[in-house]
C-alpha cells in the first residue's frame, strides 16, 4: 500500500468513525445522559463507570446512573478514538510531507478542530449541558467529519476522477457548469443553516412541542414567542438537561426548523437537478445521492412527528442529516476542478 492510500483510508476509517459518534452523541442527548457522568473527563473521577459504581461515587446532586454513565463514556472513548486517527492522519502527513500530492492543510485543520471539540466537550458537562455549547459541539462535530470526507474524496482515485476528469474546463465554464457550482454552494449553505437550527431545536428539546404534522398544535400558526426561543445566553449554573424554554419559545423553534427545511429541501432539489442537466462528469452519482438522502431525511422527520418522536426515528433524524451533508459536499466536490 502507497502512503496516500494509507492516509486515504485512515481518512475513510475517521469518517464512518466520525458519523458514529456524531449519531451516538445524539443518542445520548435524546436519552437525557449527557450528565450521566458530571465531570471530565472521567466519569466521577474514574476511568470508567464500572470504577465509580464501586467506589460508590454518587452524589445526592449528581446520583450516578450507571446505564447513563456508560452511554456518555463510551461517547467519549469513541470520540477519543477518532482524535487518535485524525493525529495520526496529521503525523503521517507531516512525516512524508514531500511526497507528491500528500495534503498538508487539511490534517493541521483536523487537529484543530478535534482540539476544539475536545474542549466544547468538556463545556457540555460542566456548563450543564447548555444549549449554545450543546449545538457548537454538534456542528464542529459535523465538521469535523466533513473535512475528513473532502480529505478523502481530493486523495481518492474516485475523487481525483471527478473533479479533474471527464468534463473538461469547457463544461465546467459553460453556463451550465457555472449554475450548477452556484446551485452546489447554496444547496450547503442551506443545509448547513437548517443543521444549526436542527441542533438548536434538539438541544432545546423543541421536537416535541409540535406533535402533528403539517400543522403545529393544530394550528397553521400557534402562539410563538420567538423573542425568547433565539437568546443564545442565560447565563451559568442553570442545568438546562430537559429544556428551560416555555412552550411558546419551543414552538417558535419548531416552527423555524420546519420552515428551514422547506428552504434547504428547495435549494438541495434546485442543486441536484442543476448538477445533472449540466452533464458533468462524475457528477451523476453525486446528485443523485444528494436526492436520495433528501428523500430519507424527509421521510424520517414526517415519521418521526407522526409516530410521536420514538427514539429510534429521533436518533436516525441525525443521522440522516449527516448523510445529507456527506452528499451535499460530494456534489459540491464533483462540480468544480480538483
Amino acid at each position: 500500500m502507497n502512503r496516500i492510500a494509507l492516509i486515504r483510508r485512515l481518512a475513510l476509517a475517521g469518517v464512518i468513525l466520525g458519523f458514529c459518534v456524531v449519531v451516538f452523541g445524539a443518542y445520548v442527548r435524546l436519552t437525557y445522559a449527557g450528565l450521566g457522568c458530571p465531570d471530565w473527563p472521567g466519569c466521577y473521577g474514574h476511568v470508567t463507570p464500572l470504577g465509580a459504581q464501586a467506589a460508590d461515587a454518587g452524589t445526592l446532586e449528581a446520583p450516578l446512573e450507571v446505564g447513563k454513565a456508560w452511554r456518555e463514556m463510551i461517547h467519549r472513548y469513541a470520540a477519543s478514538t477518532l482524535g487518535l486517527i485524525i493525529v495520526a492522519i496529521a503525523l503521517l502527513s507531516f512525516l512524508w510531507r514531500r511526497e507528491r500530492q500528500m495534503p498538508r492543510g487539511l490534517p493541521l485543520t483536523l487537529v484543530a478542530l478535534v482540539a476544539f471539540q475536545g474542549l466544547l466537550g468538556m463545556l457540555t458537562v460542566t456548563w450543564k449541558v447548555k444549549p449554545l455549547i450543546v449545538t457548537a459541539h454538534l456542528v464542529f462535530g459535523l465538521l469535523t467529519v466533513s473535512v475528513l470526507w473532502w480529505l478523502y474524496l481530493g486523495l481518492s482515485r474516485l475523487g481525483a476522477a471527478a473533479t479533474a476528469g471527464g468534463g473538461a474546463p469547457a463544461m465546467l465554464k459553460s453556463p451550465a457548469g457555472v449554475l450548477a457550482r452556484r446551485a452546489a454552494t447554496l444547496g450547503l449553505i442551506a443545509l448547513v443553516v437548517q443543521i444549526l437550527l436542527g441542533g438548536w431545536t434538539s438541544t432545546n428539546y423543541a421536537a416535541v412541542s409540535c406533535p402533528d404534522l403539517p400543522t403545529c398544535q393544530n394550528q397553521w400558526w400557534p402562539e410563538a414567542n420567538f423573542r425568547e426561543a433565539f437568546v443564545l445566553w442565560r447565563g451559568l449554573g442553570v442545568n438546562y438537561e430537559g429544556g428551560v424554554l416555555e412552550l411558546s419559545a419551543r414552538v417558535a423553534i419548531h416552527l423555524t426548523h420546519r420552515l428551514g427545511a422547506i428552504a434547504a429541501t428547495l435549494a438541495l432539489l434546485l442543486a441536484a437537478w442543476s448538477a445533472l442537466r449540466a452533464r458533468l462528469g462524475g457528477v451523476r452519482g453525486a446528485a443523485l445521492a444528494v436526492l436520495a438522502a433528501l428523500a430519507l431525511q424527509l421521510c424520517i422527520g414526517s415519521f418521526m412527528v407522526l409516530k410521536g418522536f420514538p427514539l429510534v426515528l429521533a436518533t436516525a433524524h441525525n443521522a440522516g442529516a449527516a448523510l445529507l451533508l456527506l452528499a451535499t459536499l460530494w456534489l459540491n466536490r464533483t462540480v468544480r476542478k480538483s
